[in-house]
Parts: structure tokens; sequence; C-alpha cells
């Protein structure tokens, strides 16, 4: 019975696949071969019996449903693979997990999911960021009136709220990179961090076991790799899916009936806007990222207060992560490709945005007049007041500016009509995208 929407309804099986119990225990057993591997090479494991242990893994042989049989028995999931591993090696089977502590294994197979898993989502995040950049270019001369406060400002391109977009992603991409060697870390270090079990040869082995496993090996650490690492993906996460949410939330408001500049992809053939009102075109992707963007963020919490211990170690963090991390990390991938489709099918209305800004009766051109006033002599502050009580005034913004005596004296009906076309006033917006294009793509 599925009780979970991520096992029928969210994320791609690729991702689910990383996470799931089988990869689990496969990435289990390679940590476990790779340490018999380690500790042969510094004598302390024949290699005969490390190569024992490796053909077992390689073959597949333990299967879970036995290691399910035992942890029900012993109520300990590693103790219960280790039991299995063992049962499958012959004589070799007593230096299965020689000198290791659970969560050695754990944490290292975490690294190796994670491993895999930031591939996936760079990849995802990368065709975010050249689809955005892709629109940026494709509109970046397309005017639109810019918005602050849900109120009509000045224009600006398509184009440039692309490119900011791009620009975010690729920040993101960045900041991955910058992650991957924190994050990518496992341990051999024992109970407490001291490496003990393992005597002199401790940190070689370790050492040896990382680099089999392409890992990097925790510089310092308890029973358990520190917390501030996952801590830094898990807000990450939240960090990506927030800058989608906004993108999505960006495309909502435009696709309002009242605004239409854009909007979703919509099948007329066959897709149901409603089940009652037979006309809706409803941004349902746009919608359905903001809210998953908000769950994957409700798992920061968890991830944080995971990292508080008691001294070396307790088992606090154990069961809220099986659901922080898998969560977070189909989510997560999930959001990032939707959002990738939704703006790569994106269905932008250039007409639409230059009626738009002939809504507000050229009220929006207001800082172009009281620029233009300025260079005419007219102190800033002066004209600022002088535009503002145009702008209030009721009927035409062009009778009203030249109604104000030091406006006409200044400026011509002429040059009052010229200065109000929203058009030719978008500043440096095509020079910006152009910027965006040449950092992303001649980086």
């Amino acid at each position: 019975m599925s009780v979970c929407p991520i096992e029928f309804r969210y994320g791609r099986d690729e991702v689910k696949r990383i996470f799931s119990q089988e990869t689990r225990l496969r990435h289990y057993q390679r940590v476990e071969a790779a340490l018999a591997a380690a500790q042969a090479d510094v004598g302390m494991v024949p290699h005969r019996a490390a190569e024992a242990i490796a053909a077992a893994v390689d073959k597949g042989l333990v299967h879970p449903s036995r290691v399910d049989d035992i942890e029900a028995e012993i109520k300990h999931d590693v103790m219960a693979l280790v039991i299995a591993l063992s049962e499958k090696c012959g004589d070799a089977g007593r230096y299965v997990h020689l000198g290791a502590t659970s969560y050695d294994i754990v944490d290292t197979a975490t690294a190796l999911q994670m491993k895999e898993y930031l591939e996936v989502l760079r990849g995802g995040l990368v065709g975010l960021r050249d689809t955005l950049l892709d629109l940026a270019v494709e509109h970046r001369d397309t005017v639109m009136i810019g918005r602050t406060h849900g109120q009509h400002a000045v224009p600006i391109t398509f184009g440039l709220k692309m490119a900011v977009f791009s620009d975010e992603v690729h920040r993101h991409v960045e900041r991955l990179d910058e992650l991957a060697p924190r994050l990518l870390v496992g341990k051999m270090s024992g109970a407490v961090g001291s490496m003990a079990a393992m005597g002199p040869n401790g940190p070689a082995v370790e050492e040896r076991t990382m680099a089999l496993l392409g890992l990097l090996p925790e510089r310092a650490s308890t029973q358990i790799v520190q917390r501030d690492r996952l801590i830094e993906f898990v807000s990450l996460a939240a960090n990506i899916a927030t800058s989608v949410e906004k993108f999505a939330t960006e495309v909502r408001n435009l696709q309002r009936t009242e605004i239409a500049e854009v909007s979703e992809r919509f099948s007329a053939d066959r897709q149901v806007g409603s089940s009652t009102m037979a006309q809706k075109r409803n941004p349902i992707m746009a919608e359905n990222l903001t809210g998953l963007a908000r769950t994957v963020r409700g798992f920061v919490g968890p991830a944080w207060e995971g990292a508080v211990q008691w001294h070396e170690r307790d088992l606090s963090n154990s069961s809220s992560e099986r659901f922080v991390l898998s969560h977070v990390a189909v989510l997560l991938d999930d959001i990032v490709v939707k959002a990738e489709r939704l703006f790569r099918d994106l269905e932008v209305d250039a007409e639409r945005m230059e009626e738009n800004m002939g809504i507000s009766g050229g009220r929006v051109m207001a800082e172009r007049v009281i620029m233009a006033l300025v260079e005419r002599g007219i102190g800033r502050q002066d004209a600022h007041e002088r535009v503002r009580r145009a702008s209030m005034a009721c009927g035409d913004f062009t009778a009203c500016l030249l109604e104000d005596e030091a406006i006409a004296g200044a400026l011509s009906l002429a040059d009052i009509e010229a200065l109000l076309d929203p058009r030719t006033y978008v500043g440096s917006s095509g020079a910006i995208v152009d910027r965006v294009v040449a950092h992303i793509r001649g980086g």
C-alpha cells in the first residue's frame, strides 16, 4: 500500500532509484568491500579475504530480503547487512566490518548516493539555466511594463526578466560545485572518531578506503560525519527551491486574466482546466512548483536540528534523516526538471505586453519626464513634485503636464509625446542581457 506521494506521484524514477533501499544496501556493501581492500593493503586482512568479500559484493549475492529477515530478528540494520554479507563470503566473512562502526558504513554510503545525485541535479540546473537564457536572448528587446508593489513602474524587457532568473540559477550551479567537496566525504574512524580499533593503521585505512570509493575522508569526526555538511546541502536545496518558486510565482501573476502576458502551454484538445469551469486555463505547473518548493523548505528545520548530538553521537538524527535527504533530493530534482519544462514551453504574448503598457495613459513614463526637466534646468525635487501632481490629476497625462507652466516652458507637446513612448525607455536592458549571456556562455 502506497502512502507517500513520492511513491506514486512526484519524482523521477532515476532519482528515486538513487535513494532506494536496494541502492543503499548496494552502497553499504561497496563500502564494506572497499574497507576490506584498504585493510588488505596495510596488512590487517589477507588479500584473498578482501578479494572474496569484493567478489560477493560484485556478484550481488546478498539478497535484500535476507537482510530484512535478519534485521527483524536483531533490530539493527547495518549489522543485518554485515551478517548477510558474511554468510556469502565463506571463511573471509570473519573480516567483514573489521574495526568499523555502523555509521562508518552509513555516512560513507550516503556520500556515494549524494555523489551520484549531485551529477543529476547539476545537469537539471544547467538545463533550467540555459532555457531561461534562451528566453532572455529571444526576448532581449521585447518591451513590457516593470512592476513594483504589484503596480506599474517603468518599462523593462522580458529578456531582462529572464536574464535575472538565468543568472540566479547560474549562481546555484556555482554553489553546488563549491558544496560538492564539502559534502562528498566519508569516514572510517570508528565508534568515537579515534580510529582506536584499527590501531596505527587507522588514518591509512580511512584514506585508502575513500580513495577506492572516489570520496574525500572526513578530517576529524565523531561517530558520524559532522552534520554541518548535510545542513549545507539541505539549505542549498531550499535556496534553489525558493528561486524556482519565485520564477513560478511570476508566471502565475503574469498569467492572470487581467494581465495575460505569458501563459503555460495548454493542450486545448484534451487538457482540462477545471472540473466545472470549462473555460479555465490554470497555471497548474507553476502552482505545483510553488507547493513542492514550500515542502522542500519544510525539511530545513529537521536537518539543522539533527546536527545537535549528545557527545560523540546519539540516534536522534537517524530517523529524521531517512526522510530528509531522500525526500529533499527527489522533490528538488522534480522541481528543477518541471521548471525547465515550464519555461521551455512558455507562451509569451508581446502584443499584450504592449497593450498593458498603455493602460496608465503614459503615467509610467513619469520618471523620464522628471529626468528631462532636470536636463532643462528645473531642480530634481521641484520637477518630481510637479510631475507627481500631474500624474495624480484626473484626465489626460499629457494635458495635465502642459497645464503646469514650468513644465510647459521646458517641454513642448512634441517633446512630451516622445518622452512618453515606453518602447524607447528600457535603458540598458539589452546590454544587461548581453552581459549575462557573455558571463554564462563565455565562462
